[in-house]
This record gives structure tokens, sequence and C-alpha cells, in this order.
């Protein structure tokens, strides 16, 4: 079983927009040859019941067998030797695997880490938990493709920690199945033997549908909804099965069929000799096609692709592999052209992309996934698999060419390493994976941006008219807290500058920071936001804690709270705290980062929005009482606590822009911007300290209000007085005395009679 050692969910790393493109460094991503020094750390019992010693490693990668005795149980390897395990520290998770000789894994070890612990909250257990699943899974059959590979069970908080040791665990075993070092030569010469299996080209009949269904060229899957709602019930998903599609569990749930059209017998018989004739135009060479089409009360498209422009309902299954289709690789049909055919509600033809290794002439399936929602953001998920298998009739079947017999580990071959290699670019990266299933919430997420994007470039506008300004940012803060911070978790932190800063020293991976998309494309967006605007773009609007504490801060105005604003010497000696705060955590992170990740809990990020409080009391109330404080003074953490804010101040320095304007009378005499800046940034000689603005453009409303702004109120009743003397009644009067006051007090000194200050 796998050990309880220490190991966290970690953020992503910040700047990466600014250094991704120049960054040289690198390190190596795998430990290759390490095997016998984490050996040593291993006992032979915990990978196999009854082991007891060891055997020399042999071959490259290197493998051990384990002795039971005078007899081998099995191996043990390491998996990093065989592919990448970079976790969030940048550097590679270390776990030594048992795996008997048919390919069952029989135990697991973690045995070094750099993680440091980012979620404290979060048991051990479950962690050690989910990783152990994979133990005791035959995971030569996803070698060849009879099984898809096992998926660990999703720790909230560590999602892409656990991913990632589950993920290099299977692909290092079914890379070392596939080399052939387990068995012996009897069995690996058998695995070779199988016969080879081509489409021949002479088989171009038309026929009709009731022909293609009874010699299984077309496949069918037929499900009732009471079938549906039972099934669920047995999986332990009651709520979902108490919400059927139809109030009848005798409807039809689903017709689902399913055909390879780039066969082209089967093509012209469903599509016709002009739709087929279109569709080989557009294959390349090897190319397949497949033709989906269903009926009933699901959909099989669901309405995934039209948000995020993925099929998330079916999947593709294909030697251990599988194939989300993108709304680019689809063709919406109207109608079957085969003699016979039903009418379908939902006909769909996919062109499966040439980077996805498919073979048709090999056994296949496509997987169903039948979701019925359980709550406001769960969902109970159930998978049907129709398997399909070419009738032999569209096959030529060659005996195969006689191969050398692959080495057992005892005596491994170049040959044998070689094989591993070779199946290297089967595999989709595992950050791949992630986007794909993160689609929607990237999409919403750039959407996001831009709209902040054109807020920050139409600012003058949009400031003329404070009402709606408003609107605007208490919706927008309501999307960084709801959607960014609470629902997708896309909360930054200054353990990402720490963890970068540690990746470019001791070597840098830049798969673990695409591991994370949201925080990814978050910190990009921040990077560049720097140049232009400073830190303000996530601080004032892109935090979801800083969204919070706003939030609820105007909540407690509203409520009549009162406000406390301390004197400006007081708060120029506070904000500093913060900065020493951020040195504080960076010089302990070049000690030990997970030390610097645990002294980080000063941020309430994790308990407020990752966790949203469900966490030991200390912490909850150590967050708590900052937005207490928070309902007092506007954005207390903020101003001078926040060691993120800090950091980002500093690179804040280089912006390239000034887009915050001010008048020559800013600060002397008028000081109403000062004093009604909502976190005290503006100097009383009238300078904006951009270090501390959060760009809440308060201060640009009253740049441009000519009933508060003593600047456009002259501006004003200039312009007024003008207009009285332009008119004809006016003409002959003399002007009247007008008075600038500023609180009751007139502003200049003396009065006017023109009203311009003396």
């Amino acid at each position: 079983m796998l050990k309880n050692v220490p190991i966290r969910n970690h953020g992503l790393a910040g700047f990466l927009a600014l250094f991704i493109s120049v960054l040289a460094v690198g390190g190596q991503a795998f430990a290759a040859g390490r095997l016998s020094e984490y050996l040593a750390k291993v006992q032979p019992t915990e990978l196999f019941a009854g082991a007891d010693r060891f055997g020399d490693p042999v071959g490259e990668p290197a493998i051990a067998p384990v002795y039971k005795g005078a007899d081998i149980a099995g191996y043990a390897y390491l998996n990093s030797d065989f592919t990448n395990s970079t976790g969030y520290s940048g550097k590679p998770i270390h776990i030594i695997v048992g795996i008997d000789k048919t390919g069952v894994v029989r135990g697991l070890k973690l045995v070094d880490h750099k993680e440091p612990i980012v979620l404290i909250g979060i048991p051990e257990a479950r962690v050690v938990e989910a990783l152990n699943s994979i133990i005791g899974r035959d995971l030569s059959h996803v070698a060849s493709g009879a099984e898809r590979p096992p998926q660990v069970d999703i720790v909230s908080g560590a999602t892409v920690t656990v991913l990632v040791m589950g993920d290099s665990v299977v692909r290092s075993s079914v890379k070392l199945v596939r080399s052939g070092r387990l068995g012996d030569k009897a069995a690996a010469a058998a695995a070779s033997s199988a016969p080879v299996r081509k489409l021949d080209p002479s088989q171009q009949e038309v026929r009709d549908w009731q022909a293609l269904l009874g010699d299984g060229s077309i496949r069918s899957l037929r499900l009732d909804v009471g079938e549906v709602s039972e099934a669920f019930l047995r999986a332990g998903h009651k709520d979902a099965a108490e919400k059927p599609e139809t109030a009848d569990p005798k409807d039809r749930f689903i017709d689902l069929h399913l055909a390879p059209v780039s066969v082209p017998a089967i093509g012209k018989s469903l599509l016709g000799q002009e739709g087929y004739a279109r569709l080989a135009k557009r294959l390349k060479p090897g190319q397949s096609a497949i033709l989906v089409a269903g009926d009933g009360a699901y959909s099989f498209k669901g309405s995934g692709y039209v948000r995020g422009g993925i099929f998330d309902r079916i999947e593709l299954l294909q030697d251990g592999q599988g194939l989300r289709f993108r709304d680019r690789d689809h063709t919406r049909l109207i109608q079957i052209a085969a003699e016979g055919a039903p009418r379908l509600r939902e006909i769909a033809l996919y062109i499966i992309p040439d980077n996805f290794t498919f073979d048709v002439t090999e056994p296949w399936e496509l997987q169903l996934l039948v979701q019925r929602s359980t709550g406001v953001r769960d969902k109970a998920t159930l998978p049907y698999d129709l398997g399909y298998t070419l009738p032999e009739r569209y096959l030529i079947v060659e005996a195969a060419p006689v191969q050398a017999a692959a080495q057992p580990a005892a005596a491994p071959s170049a040959q044998a390493a070689a094989g591993v290699k070779q199946v290297e670019g089967e595999q989709v990266p595992l950050w791949v994976s992630i986007w794909e299933m993160s689609r929607v919430s990237v999409v919403i997420t750039f959407a996001g941006l831009l709209v902040l994007t054109a807020i920050f470039f139409f600012q003058n506008w949009l400031v003329s008219r404070p009402k709606l300004f408003g609107w605007i940012r208490r919706g927008y803060l309501l999307f960084a807290l709801v959607w960014l911070g609470w629902y997708a978790n896309a909360q930054l932190s200054v353990v990402n500058i720490l963890t970068f800063v540690n990746s470019l020293i001791t070597g840098f991976h830049w798969e673990f920071f695409l591991s994370a998309p949201l925080i990814f494309i978050l910190w990009a967006a921040v990077a560049a936001a720097l140049l232009f605007w400073g830190r303000g773009p996530f601080c004032g609007w892109l935090c979801p804690f800083g969204a919070l504490q706003e939030l609820t801060n105007g909540i407690a105005k509203w409520l009549k709270v009162p406000q406390v604003k301390l004197p400006w010497g007081l708060h120029e000696r506070l904000w500093p705290v913060k900065y020493i705060i951020f040195l504080g955590l960076f010089g302990l992170s070049l000690y030990s980062v997970a030390l610097a990740e645990t002294f980080a809990e000063i941020e309430p990020f994790k308990t407020a929005i990752i966790l949203k409080f469900a966490r030991d009391w200390p912490f909850v109330l150590f967050a708590l009482t900052l937005l207490a404080a928070g309902l007092f003074i506007e954005r207390f953490y903020c101003r001078y606590l926040c060691p993120l804010g800090a950091a980002l101040a500093i690179p804040g320095r280089i912006r390239m822009f000034e887009w915050l304007k001010r008048w020559p009378e800013c600060g002397s005499p008028c000081q109403r911007c000062a004093k009604e800046c909502p976190v005290q940034s503006i100097h009383p000689e009238g300078q904006i300290n951009v270090n501390e603005c959060i760009y809440c453009m308060h201060c640009q409303e009253l740049y441009q209000d000519d009933q508060r702004c003593p600047h456009m109120i002259q501006v004003r009743l200039k312009r007024e007085k003008f207009m009285a003397l332009s008119t004809p009644a006016s003409r002959g009067q003399a002007p009247a005395k007008t008075v600038v006051t500023h609180k009751g007090k007139p502003i200049g000194g003396k009065e006017e009679a023109t009203g311009e200050p003396a």
C-alpha cells in the first residue's frame, strides 16, 4: 500500500506570460538511473506480499526483479524513469511501483517528492486512498486496448496532484507491459503472431438498412428510461434515479446507432454515392470517419459542444486511448441514405483527427456518458459502451510477419528499451487532457478577461456615467467571487510566485504550469496587465477574496456601519507590513518551499475561497476576523497584510502607461480625491501611489464630475456664464457674483465675480 507521505495540491506559478517564451532553463524531467537509490527506502513486502528481496536492476530504464524465495514474484520500477511525473513543486513525484508478470499492479510506495503542503485541511488518507485504487488493476488489458485506463478518485483541492500521480503510474505500467519485458519469450512471441487485418478494396456493395444491421455493419444500443433509472439506483445515485427524463419508464431513453462510414461499402450505403465522395475528398490517407445517430429522450450530442466546442457525452475508445470529438470534427446530417433507414432526431458525421491513432480494422468502442443532475452543480454519470468490430466481409486477413521475440526482464535488450520509447507518442500528455476537460471554463475565463480589458480601455466613457459604471463594477466583482473563486477555484496565491522562483533555480518544467488552465490563464493576464496598469487589475477586479471584502464592506455601508479612516501617518506606516511579510516568505522559500507554504497561511484565500470555510475552526476564525475588520476599514487585508499584493506591486513599477488623470489643483488645494479614495492610495500632495492603487477608478469618476470636482465646477460655471451672457434676456445685466466652495469654505481664498479662483 502507498504510505502516508505528506503531499498536497499546489498552485500554478506566476508571471508566466513574461517569461515562458524566453525560458531556456531545463533540467531533466525524468529521474532515469535512480531506481537503486530509491529501492533502499522500500521493503519488498510493501510491493508484493511475502516477497523477501530485490534483485539487481537491469535494463534501461531499469527494472528490478522482486523475489519470493527462489521465484520471481514480479518487478519493481520507478515511475519517473518511464514517464513525466512533474508535480506542483516543479520536480518529479517518485513512486516505486510493483507489477507482476501478467501486468497487475501489486503495490506502490511514494519514495520522494518536493510537493509543498498547500491545503492543510485535506486529510492525508484521502490522497493515499485515491492512488491506492490502482492496486490490483490489470494494466495488460489497458495496454492491449481491451479496457480504458483506470481513473483515480479526485480529491477536492488536490485534483492535479492526484491526477499527476495516478497518470504517471498508469502510463509507466502500460509502457512497461507493451515493451514485452515482463513476460517470457513464448508469451512475447505469441503476442507478436497476431494476423494482419486490412480493408478489402473490392467490397463496394450498397445495401439497405436492415442488411447493414443484420451483419453488424451498424451496431446499436437501445435503452428505456426505466432501465437507466434502475442503473443509477444500483450505482448508488438515488437522487439521479429520481429525476428521469420522462414520466413513463417505458419511454425510449435512446436508440444509438454507430457505423464507420470511411469503409467504402458502409459509407456509400449510409451517405449515398455523392455523400461518400464528398467525405473521401476530406479524408487524408489512412484517416477514418464514423456516423453516430440517435433518437429518444436523451441527446448523445448534449449542449457542451455549443458552449465549449466539445462533445462531452460520447468518447471514442481504442487501444486504451480515448478521443472526445470537437465541433470542427463534426458535420450535421439531415437523413441517412440507406433504404429503409428510420427517421432519427440526431445524425452526426465525425471525422477522426489524424493525430489520434485509430485502426478501423481493430476492435473499438463508443462510450456514451449518461448524465443526470443531482444538484445545482453536481451531476451523476453512468457509462454505456457500444462496442464495434468490423465484419470479416470487409477485411483481408494476412499472416503476421515473423518478428524476434521480446526479451524478458532478466535479460533486457536494446530493442525492448526502444519499444518503450516507440509508444511514447501514443500517450496524450496529462495537461492536454486537463485542458480538454476544462474547455468551457477556459472560454468563460477568456471572455471575462476580454470584458475587463474593454472596461479599462473605455474607462473614460464609463466613469462619466457613474451609475452604469457602479453596476458594472459590482457585477464584475460578483463574477470574480462566485465564478472565478467559489466555482472554478481560480484564486491566485503568493505561493505560486515562490514556487515559480524555486523552479527557475532548481529546474523549470513548463508542463506542470499548464496543469491548471485557469490559473495559467490568469497569471498570464496578470503579467500582461502589469505592463499597462500595475497590480490594480488583479487586486481590484480579479482577486476573489478582494471582491469578497469589497462586497461585504458595501453591504456594511448600506447598513450604516461606521467606517474608520486611519490617520495618514499611521496608514503610511502600516502599508509596508505586507512587503515585510512577502520578503520573509520569499527568504523562507529559498530554504524550504514547503515551510514557506505553511507560513503562507496568512493568506485566507484557501479557507474563504477554495474550501468555502469548510475547514478547522482556527483557519475559519482567522478569515472571518479579517473580513470583520474589512467591514469597518475597506479592504483591510489588501491594504496592510496581503503578500501577494506586495509581490505584484514590485514588478508593477515597470508599467509603461499612465491611465489615471489628474488636474493641477489635485492635492493643492483640493483634497477631495485623497479623502474619498477607498484604500487611501492618494497622497495628501495629490499624487497616486500606484503600488497601493487597486484601480477602482473612483478618483476618475470625481475627475469628470462637474458637481463635486472643483476644477470641473469652475469649467461648468464658465460654461453656464457664457451661455447666460449669450442669451438675449441676459444682455445688459451685470454678472452675478459666484462663490465656489468645498465643504462650505471658499476655494482659492476669496470670492470672484467671474467665478474664477484668485
